[in-house]
């Protein structure tokens, strides 16, 4: 990972707010009376990141980026507030390290002569076959 994701991260968990609120889930009556649910909320354009590590962190998002540039992610799946918030902050982090993985970009393959012939063949034949399909008309 650069050095550039880094003081991304170390940035992003600097600008998040977080609020507790009542969850769902484990925790028998302890749900009840504890907020035990994590919330963050972070301006992903305070980040300041690079056009497509913008792009493919909007697109990773999804549905928890709001159309104010806000991410929220919810954790409830623990018990306790601190493993609930180490979860989330755990998931923020994987969340950014996966945008500043770009995909290799990929090479176009190149066909001979020989193959580009045999692929044309057998579109010929395909197409063919599929004609034989239509409607029998009595001509």
């Amino acid at each position: 990972m650069t050095t550039l994701a880094h003081d991304t991260i170390a940035r992003a968990l600097a600008l998040v707010s977080e609020s507790f609120i009542a969850a769902s889930g484990p925790g028998g009556q302890n749900v009840n009376k504890v907020a035990t649910a994590v919330q963050l909320r972070l301006d992903v354009y305070a980040l300041r990141l690079p056009v497509e590590v913008f792009k493919r962190f909007k697109q990773l998002a999804g549905s928890r980026m709001t159309a104010k540039g806000e991410l929220l992610l919810t954790a409830q799946r623990h018990r306790t507030q601190e493993a609930n918030r180490q979860d989330a902050r755990e998931r923020l982090t994987e969340l950014i390290e996966e945008a500043f993985n770009l995909p290799e970009k990929r090479a176009k393959s190149r066909l001979n002569r020989i193959n580009k012939g045999e692929r044309l063949e057998g579109k010929k034949k395909r197409g063919a076959v599929k004609a034989g399909r239509g409607k029998v008309r009595l001509d």
